[in-house]
């Protein structure tokens, strides 16, 4: 049996990537912080305001995302939107993905059994 610390430890090392093209993804569509992690969290990938709002930061400095304040509600809110260089960043990572994917399951198809 798995020690479940080991296992969720891992698990976020696995998640911590996704994170960064989830959000470029979901973000071709204006969306403020709140929102995106309660699009991300329906989408199976949950992740900690304290770490998806650095996040959104450092993507912001990297040009990757752009913003601008909403003040039209009564609670002005920040709103992102990715940028053409996070679109572009964006696609090169979701193949990437895609492609350690799939290398995974060629690997596991392999070594079925192996470690089961």
């Amino acid at each position: 049996m798995i020690d479940p610390e080991i296992s969720t430890g891992h698990g976020q090392e696995v998640r911590r990537g996704s994170v960064v093209v989830a959000s470029l993804l979901m973000l071709r569509t204006p969306g403020y912080g709140y929102g995106l992690l309660e699009a991300l969290a329906n989408a199976g990938i949950a992740v900690d305001a304290n770490t998806l709002y650095p996040l959104l930061r450092r993507l912001e400095k990297q040009g990757l995302l752009t913003s601008e304040w909403n003040t039209d509600e009564a609670r002005p809110r920040k709103f992102y939107r990715t940028s053409t260089a996070g679109g572009e960043l964006a696609a090169l990572l979701l193949d990437e993905w895609i492609a350690l994917g799939r290398s995974l399951q060629a690997i596991d198809s392999l070594t079925e059994g192996d470690a089961r």
